[in-house]
């Protein structure tokens, strides 16, 4: 008895939640499976006509565009995310001077709007933006830059190859040695640009337009825009420290004895991080895949704020699509938004259950 009581409590607790999932997904979901085989528009009586929506939205190109541009995207992001959320995460949580400030400032992109992050690269890669400001610059300063870094790298062989000679312990990223070696780099390049040896060049500005019709094709075939390339950066920036937090919680629960085993073994930082780190991370990971593939595969944003600003075939996703075919104006076939959105659940939970069965143990027999 006391059991279902507190069986009756817990349902109680949930019900408002419950009852939100209940209105707002599952009959939402239904009603648009329903929709999806009817002929309507907001406006007339829906009339079913079969399979012909679904027939309509994968004949239309603009459809096929979308969801090329959502699979690109989605793909490209979700493996950046996690590489780069579980390469942040293992950094911070190592034990250095200032850890709390870093993990602060390296989350900081993920509590910004959406649409003020949008903005800023809207300005970034503009014509006259900063992105074609500093690539001129870099262009314009490109001998003395080379110059710096080749005299850096030599300086560095040098120092780290005279203290082996001298039976010294060094190693080539040393940072000590790396520090004298930026010091003469910085001297023999001012030292050369004073003498005329090595000087700036003057170059035209770049004119990149980041939001035109331009496209990276394999074969004939248009596979990455460019304006869809900004997008994946800016999102790619925006997400990592977020999913950066799970591998944190992930790392806390993995034990130090097993680093300790590897430190005996000879490990070095790279083979704890693929033999130990992460295999032990496997669930972490599977969660961190399914959040970023459901939100890539759901982008809407980004696209909606940047608008016109490029060129329609290069941005438009999916949920984009069926925004569009959906509140446009006049009658909008509802009919045609309703069977992509079906079509873009599907692939969602299709390739969840795919990643799934690379990143779940089977549960022992």
């Amino acid at each position: 008895m006391h059991r279902k009581g507190q069986t009756a409590t817990a349902y109680l607790f949930l019900a408002p939640f419950l009852l939100t999932v209940l209105v707002f997904f599952f009959y939402a979901f239904g009603r648009a499976v329903y929709y999806s085989f009817t002929d309507y528009n907001l406006f007339n009586t829906p009339q079913l006509i079969g399979v012909k929506p679904y027939t309509d939205v994968l004949g239309d190109s603009l459809f096929r565009r979308a969801l090329a541009n959502t699979l690109v995207f989605s793909v490209t992001v979700t493996i950046l995310q996690t590489v780069g959320s579980l390469l942040m995460a293992v950094a911070l949580n190592n034990k250095i001077r200032g850890q709390a400030f870093f993990r602060s400032a390296w989350y900081m992109p993920s509590v910004t709007s959406s649409v003020v992050i949008t903005l800023i690269f809207l300005w970034l890669f503009q014509r006259r933006g900063v992105a074609n400001y500093v690539i001129t610059q870099v262009q314009a300063y490109g001998p003395l830059l080379l110059t710096f870094l080749g005299v850096l790298l030599a300086a560095q062989i040098v120092q780290v190859l005279l203290e082996r000679a001298r039976h010294l312990p060094a190693r080539w990223l040393d940072p000590a040695l790396a520090a004298v070696s930026a010091l003469i780099a910085v001297a023999v390049t001012v030292g050369l640009s004073a003498l005329g040896a090595v000087q700036a060049r003057d170059v035209s500005p770049v004119d990149i337009q980041y939001f035109s019709d331009s496209w990276l094709s394999i074969g004939g075939v248009r596979v990455l825009s460019l304006p869809l390339l900004v997008v994946i950066v800016m999102n790619t920036f925006t997400t990592i420290p977020t999913l950066m937090l799970f591998f944190l919680a992930g790392l806390q629960n993995i034990p130090g004895t097993l680093y300790e085993a590897a430190d005996i073994d000879g490990a070095t930082p790279a083979q704890k991080l693929m033999k130990v780190t992460v295999p032990m991370l496997r669930p972490v990971t599977f969660y961190v895949l399914t959040v970023s593939l459901i939100g890539t595969m759901q982008m809407f944003d980004q696209v909606a704020v940047i608008g016109s600003a490029a060129p329609q075939e290069t941005l438009i996703t999916m949920a984009y699509y069926v925004y569009t075919n959906t509140f446009k104006s006049g009658a909008a076939p509802v009919n045609m938004a309703a069977a992509a959105a079906i079509l873009l659940a599907l692939i969602i939970l299709a390739m969840v259950a795919i990643q799934r069965r690379f990143f779940v143990a089977p549960e022992p027999a």
